[in-house]
């Protein structure tokens, strides 16, 4: 009920350069759809300084900062605002979301497009034709003043009549035939010489004015629903429309029959989504295999992802591609170009991030909770330099559904932290504990094994599960993640949707965590990777809690790739560390005692990571799936490894399209669904139970 009461507050607006930022006062009324403004509070029983109808409007925040965001009008007005910090604009977002999806809705109920809103390549027009011969008051002024502005009581808003809507769609008809002829145009143009087909300048052309006639069509249907509205009249009383939470649509971005170089994925039925298969209950039906560590060898290859060259060759391509993308467009089901894809799989990505073993195998080291926590806090913040590959934004494979990853890492016992070895402020005898033995009868080993295992357990939503466990340190973390893709203009968000449970077995300890946003930026140009978001480790059972913040750049001045976190005791709300750098560079451990630590992640040893020989992987594991794909990249032949990447993503399809005919759910191999999450099928936990229970009863 909350999200219908009328909200109001304080915001930055921007006016102009001149004037720049400057608080006003501003008021969401729901009942009527507006957002009105006034110079301050007291005012507010005056007449507003401005008024936007939020019918058909579309709300984005900012993706340079946390605090602005923009609302963008029907009428093509637009108010640039900014809240004091990201909760306060989460608050303003939601709320005008909401709003607009109800008012949006309320005049588009029973009321659907024009049929001939798709428009027909044939239908160019001509001289003759009535959008050409228009009568004076059917400018395009009228056509988008209308309903746009409070006329004073009593005044009534034209009606559009029929014919002119008949009129503008025939004017659309005309400017889409004639943009068509344009890219006909530029395409036919010769490869080399004085003006050639890959011009920037016709290039960003062929762009903008595709995006151009997109956001023309969508103002057409904002027109149509106006006119629908006015003509039933306002809603009657006692009306009432369900309240919505803010969703974004997926619109059909190909529906101005560009040409489709990179479709998105064929449409299945209705009433076959693979979200359900994967939701039945299943028993595993393909027997997990048992990989044998010591037929693992050191991984040698070494794929940088440095090559710039690529990017800019490939331009057009880009270009091309965002001129068919839309704000807030879900990217989840659309192929994108293969140049822009790494050397590897997003399932041997995840296990990259695991490249630091002996941080991990650390943490149960640690004497007591608060160190544990803290080491664990640690860890999470080395493990993302390593896990992205060179400065370039490239994109991981999209794993196949079915496809897995193994791999396993040999640290020797020196090389792990002890308490003695840490920088970790001093510990009162009191406190001081004896680690177990647990490595009884593996003596002989001086090192210890970290085993990594992931599947890519759904295609439709993509989630992946990943599993790593050190047995002799009775340690392991189980995840799964739920990527979802999303273009924001000139740069994509992919959130990071899931959790990962670390389980310290020695010492009885859960440890719960989420993962932050990634951002491509800069894609027109040289992307980079940007990390953003708030992610917390929680463990209940000591009461110590973590708070990451990953800060994306402002918009002006700022660092990038910026962290800060602390670690805190819940109960006493007492700090007792404080962490603040670059994830990708250095990083300051502060610490309640007063002593400071940096870690340079630049200086970190890397543990290579111990993998089968291809000769010697299933045909669903990663890199012998994808090898002609990686084969083809490192040889430079773009097309090729479009060829090959093009069969595994055809042959996914048609093995989906089978299981839909036939009625078969799909059966994971190592992971199992419990709840809203994915659970590897004989986790650590469950073995080092039996044992004790074994024992309990021996006893």
């Amino acid at each position: 009920s909350d999200h219908m009461e009328n909200i109001y507050g304080y915001l930055m607006k921007y006016t102009n350069l001149v004037t720049g930022w400057q608080y006003r006062f501003f008021v969401l009324n729901n009942d009527a759809g507006l957002l009105e403004y006034f110079v301050n509070e007291q005012s507010r029983h005056l007449k507003p300084r401005g008024t936007l109808q939020l019918a058909g409007a579309v709300i984005s925040p900012s993706d340079e900062d946390s605090h602005t965001f923009t609302v963008n009008a029907a009428s093509g007005e637009q108010y640039k605002l900014r809240a004091t910090d990201a909760k306060e604009r989460q608050h303003w977002v939601s709320r005008l979301q909401i709003c607009t999806q109800h008012h949006t809705e309320a005049i588009g109920k029973n009321n659907p497009p024009l049929k001939s809103r798709s428009f027909s390549l044939a239908s160019q027009g001509s001289a003759n034709s009535p959008g050409v011969q228009r009568r004076p008051s059917q400018n395009a002024v009228s056509f988008f003043s209308v309903g746009h502005h409070r006329l004073p009581t009593g005044k009534r808003v034209p009606i559009m009549q029929p014919d002119h809507l008949v009129d503008v769609r025939e004017m659309m008809s005309q400017a889409e035939g004639q943009q068509r002829d344009l890219i006909r145009s530029i395409e036919c143009l010769p490869v080399s010489g004085h003006l050639t087909s890959l011009d920037q300048d016709l290039l960003m052309l062929k762009a903008t004015s595709m995006a151009t006639m997109n956001c023309l069509n969508d103002c057409f249907h904002i027109l149509q629903l106006q006119h629908a509205s006015q003509q039933k009249g306002s809603l009657p009383a006692g009306t009432t429309i369900s309240w919505l939470e803010p969703k974004i649509s997926l619109p059909n971005h190909f529906k101005n029959g560009a040409a489709q170089n990179f479709p998105a994925e064929i449409n299945k039925p209705a009433s076959v989504r693979e979200e359900q298969s994967i939701a039945e209950p299943c028993q595993l039906t393909r027997e997990p295999e048992e990989i044998n560590p010591d037929e693992e060898l050191e991984d040698i290859s070494d794929d940088k992802e440095d090559d710039l060259g690529a990017v800019e060759e490939q331009r057009s391509v880009i270009l091309h591609l965002l001129s068919q993308l839309k704000l807030g467009m879900d990217l989840t089901r659309v192929v994108l170009p293969t140049f822009i894809l790494e050397k590897r799989s997003l399932l041997e990505m995840y296990a990259d991030f695991m490249s630091h073993p002996d941080l991990f195998i650390a943490i149960t080291n640690g004497t007591t909770p608060e160190e544990r926590m803290i080491r664990f806090v640690e860890y999470y913040l080395t493990s993302f330099h390593e896990g992205r590959k060179g400065a370039i934004a490239k994109k991981p494979y999209n794993p196949i559904i079915g496809e897995t990853f193994h791999c396993s890492w040999r640290m020797p016992k020196s090389n792990v932290a002890t308490d003695a070895d840490s920088n970790f402020p001093a510990r009162s005898p009191s406190e001081q504990v004896t680690l177990s033995k647990d490595t009884e009868g593996q003596a002989e080993l001086d090192y210890y094994t970290v085993k990594f295992v992931a599947e890519q357990v759904s295609h439709h939503p993509p989630v992946s599960g990943f599993y790593a466990e050190c047995v002799e340190r009775k340690m392991c973390v189980n995840a799964h993640v739920w990527t979802k893709s999303k273009f924001l203009g000139m740069s994509i968000g992919v959130t990071m949707v899931g959790e990962g449970i670390l389980s310290l077995l020695e010492h009885g300890e859960e440890y719960t965590f989420s993962l932050p946003c990634a951002y491509a930026r800069s894609i027109l140009t040289v992307p980079w990777v940007e990390l953003g978001g708030k992610v917390n480790i929680n463990c209940a059972k000591t009461g110590y809690s973590a708070s990451i913040n990953f800060h994306t750049k402002p918009f002006y001045g700022g660092k990038l790739h910026r962290v800060t976190g602390e670690v805190k005791q819940n109960m006493t709300n007492m700090v007792v560390c404080r962490v603040q750098g670059e994830w990708n560079s250095v990083l300051e451990f502060t610490y309640s005692n007063g002593e400071t630590k940096y870690v340079d992640l630049t200086k970190l040893s890397v543990t290579r990571k111990r993998v089968r020989p291809l000769e010697k992987q299933g045909p669903f594991e990663s890199r012998r799936l994808w090898q002609h794909v990686t084969e083809s990249l490192r040889d430079g032949d773009i097309d090729k490894a479009t060829e090959h990447k093009r069969a595994l993503e055809e042959r996914q399809r048609n093995e989906e399209r089978l299981r839909a005919e036939t009625e078969t759910p799909w059966c994971t191999k190592y992971f199992l669904k419990e709840g809203d999450g994915w659970v590897y099928h004989k986790p650590l936990w469950k073995s080092v139970s039996a044992a004790q229970t074994q024992q309990t009863d021996t006893n």
